[in-house]
Formats: structure tokens, C-alpha cells, sequence
């Protein structure tokens, strides 16, 4: 090497200017995170209007092939991202952490809209759940109701950036310990995070209250005198 100006890229390596062309330096988390943010395969599945959005953004004038997300795949276990796109119901939502549970690491979730973040204008509804990520956990939210295309791929795009940011030392999908699933919740008369089961035994244990005594008949008034 004979030039005595060599270039000192982001890895902290110099790099001569003649090799630059020729020779890049970087560390294997870029490498690794850049193959799987150009890769995201969505599951193919929608929940209410929210769904119909997604699809206008998988489409010609949006082309989400651009990110190289646009191979959506019909089964669980060859997708990498959860678009929750619509109303989640309490009906819905046990089939939800089913799916959520068959996906293989890594694997995030996409809140899309403001009922899968929230409840929307169904918040607090009898059959409605308040926000997806009281079941499963959520990585990214996209306010709206509906959300435009163009808010979707700002999501996606987000995705990205958190993707970029892991570090192979600190995912949780090479970590030593055990994933646990997530509990299915159960649908009966309403709906039951199997989570809470100790919380439930413990107001379902406690005695009810003894009622309270009756207020004692007021004494017969004297009869008037004659």
C-alpha cells in the first residue's frame, strides 16, 4: 500500500482509497440484519377494512415489492411479520395468538389502524378487544382508521429501522433460554387470559359479603286515648 492517507470506515478499519472499490469492511449485525430487513414475509390475512389498505399497498401503484416484502404467505410458518390489519375481536383474538405462536423466530407484529391499536371507536365494546398488544406483544403502530397506504409503508419502514438496530448478542431467539407460547386466551362467556388465572382464583376465592341485617319494624304507635 502506498498511499499514506487511508480511508477509516464505520467499523473503525482503515481502508486505502485505491481498495475501496474492491473491498468492503463491516461487521456481521449489518450483514445479518440487512438480508432480513430486504426479506419480511407478511401473513396473508386481514381482519375488517383496515385489510382492504394493505391490499392497495401490495398493489401496483404502492409496489411493496420495493422493500421486498411483498412474498405473503398463507401459512404461519413461513412468514416472518404479523400485519394485524382491522377490528380484533374477542372471537378472533384466540386464533390471533394461535397463529402468533406457530410463527418462527424472528418474528414481529404490525398494528394496523386504530382498532388493532386500541379499540378504536369500538374501545370498551362488548365484543371487542382493546388493543392486540394486550395479547401478543407489538413492535410497530400505525395510527389511522383506516391508515392510507402510505402510512403502512411508514410502518414497514420503521420495521426496518428496528430490525437494523438488533445485534445477534441480544435477540432473544438465540438466547440460551426457552421462548415460552403465549397462553391461547379462551372464549366462553367472555373472554379469558389464561395469565390471569391467579388473579381470577383470588376474586372467585374470596366470601361474599354477609348481607346486611334488616332495619328493625318501627313499634306500633300507642292508640289514642278514647
Amino acid at each position: 500500500m502506498t498511499d499514506t492517507n487511508p480511508t477509516v470506515n464505520s467499523a473503525g478499519y482503515e481502508v486505502p482509497p485505491e481498495l475501496r472499490q474492491n473491498v468492503a469492511i463491516t461487521t456481521l449485525d449489518k450483514i445479518w440484519n440487512m438480508g432480513r430487513r430486504y426479506s419480511v414475509w407478511p401473513m396473508m390475512f386481514g381482519l375488517a377494512c383496515c385489510a382492504i389498505e394493505m391490499i392497495c399497498t401490495a398493489a401496483s401503484r404502492y409496489d411493496l415489492a420495493r422493500f421486498g416484502m411483498e412474498v405473503m404467505r398463507p401459512s404461519p410458518r413461513q412468514s416472518d411479520l404479523m400485519i394485524v390489519s382491522g377490528t380484533v375481536t374477542k372471537k378472533m383474538i384466540p386464533q390471533i395468538v394461535r397463529l402468533y405462536n406457530q410463527m418462527p423466530e424472528p418474528k414481529y407484529v404490525l398494528a394496523m389502524g386504530a382498532c388493532a391499536s386500541g379499540g378504536g371507536p369500538f374501545k370498551e365494546g362488548y365484543n371487542v378487544v382493546s388493543g392486540v398488544d394486550q395479547y401478543v406483544p407489538v413492535d410497530v403502530y400505525v395510527p389511522g382508521c383506516p391508515p392510507t397506504p402510505q402510512a403502512l409503508l411508514h410502518g414497514l419502514m420503521k420495521l426496518q429501522e428496528k430490525i437494523d438496530s438488533e445485534s445477534i448478542t441480544q435477540v432473544r431467539w438465540y438466547g440460551k433460554e426457552d421462548i415460552p407460547a403465549i397462553p391461547v386466551p379462551l372464549l366462553g362467556p367472555d373472554l379469558i387470559d389464561p395469565r390471569d388465572n391467579e388473579l381470577i382464583k383470588q376474586e372467585t376465592s374470596k366470601k361474599p359479603a354477609a348481607p346486611a341485617a334488616a332495619p328493625a319494624a318501627p313499634a306500633p304507635a300507642a292508640e289514642a286515648a278514647s
